[in-house]
């Protein structure tokens, strides 16, 4: 099943199979589970680790191709926020049982504190050409446009969004959770200032507004329009965001709506915390996987 140089470090919530003495209920057969992985980088020139959810049957189903989900954490996170913080496995399981999403795969990479571009380290080099084509070896994943989405909170609402109007070719949609796309600049109390990734080179790490600008996302703006590919987003924030991320997410869903992008928007009770991100993860799912392609059997 799994090809090249990489290692399974350990099953982080795996759902084993099993009757429950005294009731006579059981769980089904091959449940969904969560692995911890890592692979060699050659952009980083080190190991980049990812959890990987392999859905209900993926074992049994070795015929099957899955759409994947890319699903990005925020600053001073790590891979195991979505399973652990965020209870994806659950909700996940709970949307595919329901028939509201279909199963796929989701991949939860580790990106320290590096915001998703080629600046600290080649964050967004090791993404496109390292992970994505180790995790479509790798897995069964449907490699085409229409089998693939993104999402992230946060930091990984930054990337998510970099991404989707960077390489809208490669995304059918994606969820942003709480972004981090301040524009014009960061508040003063963002960690976008104090993380030494959006600096001059060769200095000291310090926030530069001129290098903040030009890795945002309205460089990218014109140009993604001008593809007229339709990129189906999903865009929230609490209303008392500490960041004020409402208002930056009520202007992003504006300008693509203006646009006549597709795109929702909601503004939930909360601030900028996992019981907004939580709360809100499956209805971003729904949204996103309304246009994606089903599981497929290969060769079909």
């Amino acid at each position: 099943m799994h090809n090249g140089p990489w290692r399974a470090i350990q099953t982080i919530a795996p759902l084993a199979a099993f009757t429950l003495i005294g009731l006579g209920a059981a769980l089904p057969a091959h449940a969904s589970e969560v692995r911890a992985v890592e692979f060699n980088s050659p952009s980083l020139g080190r190991n980049l680790s990812y959890n990987v959810y392999l859905p209900t049957g993926y074992e049994a189903n070795q015929n099957t191709r899955y759409p994947v989900m890319y699903l990005l954490h925020g600053n001073a996170g790590n891979r195991n926020d979505w399973v652990v913080k965020g209870k994806m496995q659950g909700t996940v399981d709970r949307l595919v049982a329901q028939g509201d999403i279909p199963p796929a795969i989701y991949v939860m990479p580790d990106a320290n504190t590096n915001w998703y571009v080629d600046l600290k380290e080649k964050m967004e080099s090791a993404f496109f050409n390292d992970l994505m084509p180790h995790v479509e070896k790798t897995y069964r994943t449907i490699n085409t446009r229409d089998g693939r989405v993104i999402g992230g909170l946060s930091m990984g609402g930054y990337g998510a969004l970099r991404y989707v109007l960077k390489y809208p070719e490669k995304f059918q949609a994606a969820a942003l959770l709480s972004p981090a796309i301040y524009s014009p600049e960061p508040p003063t109390d963002s960690s976008a200032r104090s993380v030494k990734v959006f600096a001059e080179p060769n200095t000291d790490g310090a926030y530069s507004k001129a290098v903040w600008t030009q890795y945002n996302y309205p460089p990218l703006m014109d140009a993604f329009l001008k593809k007229g590919v339709q990129v189906p987003m999903y865009i929230n924030s609490g209303d008392d965001d500490e960041f004020m991320i409402e208002a930056e997410a009520t202007n992003l869903y504006s300008q693509l709506r203006r646009a006549k992008q597709p795109a929702e928007l909601r503004i939930v009770n909360g601030k900028h915390e996992w019981m907004v991100w939580e709360s809100t993860l499956g209805d971003s799912l729904k949204y996103v996987f309304s246009t994606v392609s089903r599981p497929q059997l290969q060769g079909k």
